[in-house]
């Protein structure tokens, strides 16, 4: 597998031997990982959630959507260091927004927390980012990739936003509503992030795209929720997803429209004004 080698910026120290963390017997790394869990009354899936974790993440950032249940007791005990972030908004969105904003990682995960993701899939994700990729995005119908918990009307519904997505953006996507993500942590300051809901997933998969980061996907299963039902309406959240992209094309056009607006008509423009 090859990799990425970037000469170190002058006064800045070279990792040594001991720093790095290996994670595979073919691969270590120096740059720390943050796992990124919004979490609300997940206290039965977490211990299946947990122990897929693997040991050499650099930290575990349980975003904690103001449970009523042992959530965040459970997750504590299950990973001593766990750092608790309290969610004070609401929804997917939000909480992912506030996680992504107490990690100290280089590199940020997103996984959720119902069980439905096999967190030993990190190592592709890392793997494909310390190779050269900007944004690793997990894919349920990429080759390797499958899923346990997709209904016809919602597989129709992906297909059809991943359609309009692709073509409208120029990207090459298999799969837009999922939520299994990794990126470096500096691609935050690209993509501005600004909603709320499930939504959010999409709104990274355009804007990683808009921005010019080199995106590479990454197979990965998806099963069923051990526990407890997902909050996730199909119908709802699909017409939430069309908004965001509708919403994306009409910022593309106005950017547009300013970068070919002529500077004489705006210098005129401010000597009228």
């Amino acid at each position: 597998m090859s990799s990425v080698l970037r000469p170190a910026a002058t006064g800045q120290d070279v990792p040594t031997a001991g720093q790095y963390r290996p994670i595979s017997t073919h691969l270590a790394i120096a740059p720390p990982v943050s796992v990124v869990i919004p979490a609300m009354n997940e206290a039965e899936n977490l211990p299946y959630v947990f122990k897929t974790l693997p040991d050499w993440i650099h930290e575990v950032v349980l975003v904690d959507g103001n449970s009523t249940d042992d959530t965040v007791a459970v997750a504590r005990e299950l990973w001593p260091e766990v750092k608790v972030v309290k969610q004070h908004g609401k929804g997917k969105g939000d909480a992912l927004i506030t996680g992504f904003e107490a990690c100290t990682g280089d590199i940020v995960v997103m996984i959720d927390a119902d069980g439905s993701a096999d967190g030993n899939e990190i190592v592709s994700y890392v793997s494909a980012l310390v190779s050269g990729a900007d944004f690793a995005k997990g894919s349920r119908f990429a080759n390797g990739g499958g899923t346990d918990d997709m209904t016809f009307i919602r597989k129709l519904g992906n297909w059809a936003l991943c359609t309009i997505v692709n073509r409208k953006f120029g990207a090459r996507y298999t799969d837009l509503c999922y939520g299994y993500n990794a990126f470096w942590r500096h691609c935050l300051d690209k993509i501005d992030l600004d909603c709320t809901g499930f939504e959010v997933e999409t709104l990274m998969n355009i804007r990683v795209v808009k921005a010019g980061l080199k995106v590479q996907e990454i197979p990965s299963y998806e099963y069923l929720r051990i526990h407890g039902a997902s909050n996730l309406r199909a119908v709802r959240d699909g017409f939430r997803v069309l908004n965001v992209i509708l919403g994306e094309r009409s910022n593309r056009r106005a950017l547009r429209r300013r970068t070919h607006r002529s500077p004489l008509l705006d210098s005129r423009r401010g000597e009228v004004s």
